[in-house]
C-alpha cells in the first residue's frame, strides 16, 4: 500500500513539474517575444559578421535566455536584420558609429555587397565606421575595406591573393566501390552532374567557371578600389602577385589603415564616442544587432500602416512540401505568396530569393503562384547571394528581376540522376535479386539493375520535356524569343551584371532597391507603406519546442567532422533530391 502512494506521489509531483515548467517556458517566452531593448547613450552598433549570414536570423531559444553552451550550433545572423540595424543607426542619436568585427564571414558575395553599400550609406551621416580583426580572409576583406578605419592585430595577416572555386568529384570514389550513376541532362553547361561522371571541370564548365569567377573578382577590386583610393591596376598586380603577405605589406599597400592590439581599438573607440578614454573601467556601450533590432528606435521604423510591401523570404534547396528552415518547401512558400496576395493590405510582393535550386517540379508550383500574383499586383523578384537554376525558375515569372552585379543565378537547365548498384551489390557484397513484374518497364529506376536503352530513353525524354517548358515559360517571362532565352540558358552560369546585359536580369540592386521598386509599382510614396516579412517567424516557445535530439546530434557531427562538415552536409543533402532537378552544382563556393 505505501508503495503505491509513494508512486503516486510521484507521478502526481512530475505531473505538477511539468505543468510548472510549461507555464514558466511560456512566461519567458511570451517576456523575450515581447522584449523592448534600450539603448544607451554613446552606444556604438557592433556587428559581428564572423557567423552564418543567412536572409533572417536563427537563433537557439538557450542562446537568447543567456546559454550559449546549450543553443544551436547553426545559429546566424539576418541581412534583414543588418540591413534594418544599419539604416536606423544612421539617424538615431543614441549611436555615435559602427564597429565592425569579420574575419571569416559565412556567405555569398553578393550577400557582403549589400552589407557593404548599407555601411557605405550610413557613412554619409558623419558618424565612423571602424573595422577589427587579427585575419582578415578575402570576403572579410571586402566588407572591411569600406571603413574609415581598417584595423588589423600586428601579429595577425590577410589574404589579397584572389578567389577560387573548387569542385570535388567523386567519380574515382564511385568507380572502386562498383557504383555508376545514370546521368540524364540538357545543356552543355549544366554542370551539375559532372562530379558524378568526370573527374576534372569539362571544357564548357571551365568556360563558365572562369567568366562568372573573373566577373566576381573585378567587381571586387573595382569597389575596393574606390574605396581604398588606389588605382585598379595597382590593386590588380597587389592580387596576382601576392604582394600582401604580413601586416607590414598590408600598410604599405594601403589596404589598411593601422595595425594596433585590440585594447588600442578601444581607445580608439572610446574617444570616437566621447568616453572617457583614462577611466580604464569605463566600458564602451556596444549594442549588438540581435539585440538593436529590438529597439524602440528600429521597431517604429517600420510601424504597421495600411498599405503594404510584403518581402517573402525563400532561402536553401528548393524542395515539395513544407520544407524547413534550411530548404525551401514549395507548399509552404505558395502559401505564403497566396496569403500576400489575397491580403488587401499587402499592395506589392517582393519575393527575395537565395537558392541553388533543387526539384523542378517544386519550382513549377511556386512560378504557378507568382503568376496568379502577377494577375493582381506587383511581383518582383530580388535575387541574394545565389539564384540560379530553380532558383531563376521561381524569378522568371515576376514583373521584375532585381540582382546584384556579383550576383550567381542563371543556370537554366535541368537534370536527373538513377544509380546503378549491381555491382556493388552483386560482385562486392554477393547479393542477388530476382523479381516478378506485371509490365515491361514496372522496374524502371530499380538500382539494382542495369537500365535498358529504351528505359534510359524514355528518361532522357521526360528530361527533354521539363526543359523546354522551364525555356518556354523563361522565355514568355523575360518576353524573349525562345531560341534567344535558349542561346543563353543550356544551364550557363553568369553573374547578375552579365545576366542584365543578356536580359536575363532587369535591375542590380539589393533589398532595398527592390522594395522601393514594388512600392512605386504599387503607387505608393515613400512613408506611406510598411515592409511585411513573411513567413511569420516562430515565437521563442515554439522554437524551444523544436529543440532537441536532431540538433545535439548535428551539432555533435560539426564538433566532429570539423573542416569535413560542408562535405557531410553535401552527401546528406543528396538524399533529399527526388525527380527532375533544377540546381547548380552541389555546394558552389568562392573562396
Amino acid at each position: 500500500m505505501q508503495f503505491i502512494k509513494f508512486t503516486l506521489a510521484t507521478i502526481l509531483g512530475l505531473c505538477l513539474f511539468f505543468v510548472l515548467l510549461v507555464f514558466i517556458l511560456v512566461g519567458i517566452g511570451a517576456s523575450q517575444d515581447k522584449e523592448v531593448v534600450e539603448v544607451k547613450e554613446k552606444s556604438v552598433l557592433k556587428l559581428n559578421l564572423n557567423v552564418p549570414i543567412t536572409e533572417i536570423s536563427k537563433s537557439s531559444p538557450f542562446e537568447e535566455l543567456g546559454l550559449p553552451e546549450a543553443g544551436s550550433s547553426e545559429s546566424t545572423i539576418g541581412l534583414i536584420d543588418i540591413l534594418k540595424s544599419i539604416k536606423a543607426a544612421k539617424t538615431d542619436e543614441k549611436i555615435k558609429g559602427i564597429y565592425i568585427e569579420v574575419s571569416m564571414p559565412q556567405a555569398g558575395y553578393a550577400v557582403l555587397h549589400e552589407v557593404r553599400e548599407a555601411l557605405a550609406d550610413f557613412k554619409k551621416s558623419g558618424k565612423f565606421v571602424y573595422a577589427y580583426s587579427e585575419v582578415y580572409t578575402e570576403g572579410a576583406y571586402y566588407v572591411a575595406s569600406v571603413a574609415d578605419k581598417i584595423m588589423l592585430n600586428p601579429a595577425g595577416g590577410m589574404e589579397f591573393n584572389g578567389l577560387i572555386v573548387e569542385k570535388m568529384y567523386l567519380t574515382g570514389m564511385l568507380e572502386k566501390i562498383g557504383v555508376k550513376p545514370e546521368i540524364f541532362k540538357v545543356g552543355d553547361f549544366k554542370s551539375a552532374v559532372e562530379p558524378l561522371m568526370n573527374k576534372q571541370m569539362s571544357e564548357a564548365d571551365r568556360l563558365q567557371t572562369s567568366t562568372y569567377l573573373n566577373s566576381v573578382y573585378d567587381f571586387y577590386l573595382s569597389n575596393v578600389a574606390q574605396s581604398r583610393n588606389i588605382p585598379l591596376e595597382d590593386l590588380r598586380k597587389i592580387s596576382k602577385e601576392m604582394l600582401v603577405r604580413n601586416v607590414g605589406d598590408a600598410l604599405k599597400y594601403q589596404l589598411i589603415t593601422d595595425s594596433v592590439y585590440y585594447d588600442q581599438v578601444t581607445d580608439l573607440l572610446k574617444k570616437a564616442t566621447g568616453t572617457d578614454e583614462k577611466d580604464e573601467k569605463a566600458k564602451i556601450n556596444f549594442i549588438s544587432v540581435k539585440k538593436y533590432v529590438k529597439s524602440d528606435f528600429v521597431v517604429n521604423q517600420n510601424l504597421s500602416k495600411d498599405s503594404r510591401v510584403a518581402v517573402i523570404v525563400a532561402e536553401g534547396d528548393i524542395v515539395s512540401g513544407k520544407g524547413d528552415d534550411e530548404s525551401i518547401g514549395s507548399d509552404k512558400i505558395a502559401e505564403e505568396i497566396r496569403k500576400a496576395r489575397k491580403d488587401s493590405k499587402i499592395k506589392a510582393i517582393v519575393l527575395r530569393i537565395n537558392s541553388p535550386g533543387g526539384s523542378a517540379l517544386a519550382s513549377d508550383v511556386m512560378w504557378r503562384e507568382v503568376q496568379l500574383a502577377k494577375a493582381e499586383k506587383p511581383i518582383i523578384a530580388s535575387m541574394s547571394a545565389v539564384a540560379a537554376s530553380g532558383g531563376y525558375y521561381m524569378a522568371m515569372g515576376c514583373d521584375t528581376i532585381v540582382a546584384q552585379p556579383n550576383t550567381i543565378t542563371g543556370s537554366i537547365g535541368i537534370f536527373g540522376v538513377l544509380v546503378n548498384a549491381e555491382n556493388l551489390l552483386k560482385e562486392k557484397m554477393g547479393l542477388s535479386f530476382d523479381r516478378v513484374a506485371t509490365g515491361d518497364y514496372s522496374g524502371l529506376g530499380y538500382p539494382t539493375r542495369t537500365m535498358s536503352d529504351a528505359e534510359k530513353q524514355i528518361i532522357q525524354r521526360g528530361i527533354e520535356e521539363g526543359y523546354e517548358k522551364f525555356t518556354s515559360k523563361a522565355a514568355a517571362g523575360r518576353r524573349m524569343h525562345i531560341d534567344s532565352l535558349k542561346k543563353i540558358a543550356s544551364g550557363r552560369v553568369w553573374t547578375g551584371a552579365t545576366a542584365q546585359q543578356i536580359g536575363l536580369v532587369d535591375v542590380l540592386g539589393g533589398l532595398d532597391v527592390a522594395i522601393q521598386l514594388a512600392a512605386k509599382k504599387a503607387n505608393l510614396k515613400e512613408g506611406e507603406y510598411s515592409v511585411k516579412y513573411m513567413p511569420h517567424q516562430k515565437s521563442f516557445i515554439d522554437r524551444l519546442l523544436d529543440v532537441g535530439e536532431k540538433e545535439v546530434r548535428e551539432r555533435n557531427i560539426k564538433s566532429e567532422l570539423g573542416i569535413w562538415y560542408p562535405y557531410y552536409k553535401q552527401l546528406k543533402r543528396l538524399q533529399t533530391y527526388e525527380g527532375v532537378q533544377a540546381r547548380l552544382p552541389f555546394e558552389l563556393i568562392i573562396k
